[in-house]
Order: C-alpha cells, then structure tokens, then sequence
C-alpha cells in the first residue's frame, strides 16, 4: 500500500474513536439518568406516623365516650321507666293504709254485736248485713288495687311479715308456729303495707334431772325459737 493510504486509513480510524468515544460517554449520561430514575421514594418522616398514632388514639376515646354516654342513657331510661312502674303501683300505698284502719273499725263492730242480737230485731239485722256488704266492697276495691290480706295462722313466724305481740309457752306447736293472728297483716304487690300481729308458740325448757342438768344428749337440747326474732 502506498503511503497516501496508509494516512487515510489512520485518519478514518481516529474520526471512528472519536465518534465511538462520542457514542459511550451519551450511553453513560443515558445509564446515569436511567439510574437515577430508579432511586425509589425516600419514606415518610416520623411526624406524620406520631399524627396518625394521635388522631387513631382520639378516635379510640370519642369511641369510649360515646359507649359511656349510650350506656349512662340505657341506664336512666330504666330507672325512669322503674320509677313510673313504681309510682303507678305504690302511688297509693299511704291512702290504702288509712283505708286499712277503716276495714278495722268495720270489723270491730261487726265483732261487738251479740250473736242472738239479729234475730231479736230487724233493724240490729239490716244494720249488720249494711257493714257486712261495706267491709266485702272495700277489702275488694282494695284487692283490685293489688292490696292482699296476710292472716298468716299456723304459718312459721316471719319478721319481714309478721310482728310477735306474745309467745305461749306449751301449745303443744313446734317452736315458731304463729297460733294466733291479732290483727291481720297486708302487703302492696311484693311490698310490706302493714305487719300481721300474731301470737308465737314458744317450746317449753326441757325438764331437769335430779343433778340440775338438762336431759337428752349429753345434757344438751337444742332451742329452736332461740334465734327466732319476736322484738315488737
């Protein structure tokens, strides 16, 4: 080859390093900026995950509040509601307790007149079978209104029903046993209005031998009205 090509082929393969330099320094920038493009996101600073923590806690206690308040309501609407079943039922138990006093007076002059006192006159007769007829409408009128009589004969002494005016030793009862009503007692639906005055059997001491002490088992017998409450 002569040397006019030689020159020519030296200077073709300068221009073509030039122009693949040329062409990778384009490919790097290229890469670079593909590269930076997949730099993913920096992730949120911590303010923001401390003001959700705080809106997620307030949320939690408005909850609480409102269930408190929801079940506070519940509980007022049924006291109220109690409260009126209450009123409707016992409204009248102070009127029903001095009408009680009225049923008595009818009763103990039912109880003052002689038996053979009808007979004898016509006027004693109609007069009787007037407070009779008065008694039966106003025990109804009061029963109607959830008013009970308590006549608690032969029935075991209760202190939340009955009120022991005496105790009667040797009835031949067993120790409790109410052997006589006094005045009858009444309640108002499950309350108490007036207690029943009774008469209590009281078992009488167990007799003693010749050494002073009592007989049974070992000298020892139990009292089963020894715990019975009788105060008035």
């Amino acid at each position: 080859m002569s040397e006019g090509e030689h020159s020519m082929n030296d200077n073709e393969r300068e221009r073509t390093g030039a122009e693949n330099a040329g062409d990778s320094g384009e490919s790097e920038e290229i890469r670079d900026e593909e590269t930076a493009l997949d730099i993913p996101e920096m992730a949120p600073d911590d303010g923001e995950s401390e003001e959700e923590e705080n809106a997620d806690a307030d949320a939690t206690e408005l909850k609480d509040q409102l269930l408190r308040a929801l079940a506070e309501t519940e509980n007022v609407r049924r006291r109220a509601k109690k409260d009126v079943a209450d009123a409707g039922r016992y409204g009248i138990a102070n009127f029903a307790r001095d009408m009680l006093s009225v049923s008595d007076n009818m009763a103990r002059a039912l109880e003052s007149i002689p038996d053979g006192a009808r007979e004898e006159s016509e006027i004693v007769k109609a007069l009787v079978e007037g407070v009779e007829m008065t008694a039966r409408e106003l025990a109804t009128a009061l029963e109607r209104h959830g008013i009970k009589q308590v006549n608690p004969l032969g029935e075991k002494f209760d202190y939340n029903l009955h009120q022991a005016m005496f105790e009667a030793p040797a009835t031949g009862q067993p120790d409790g046993t109410i052997i006589e009503v006094v005045q009858a007692g009444f309640v108002i639906g499950d309350r108490l209005l007036r207690p029943a005055m009774v008469g209590v059997a009281k078992a009488a001491p167990p007799p003693k031998d010749m050494d002073g002490d009592q007989s049974g088992d070992n000298g020892k017998a139990e009292n089963l009205g020894s715990a019975l409450d009788t105060s008035a």
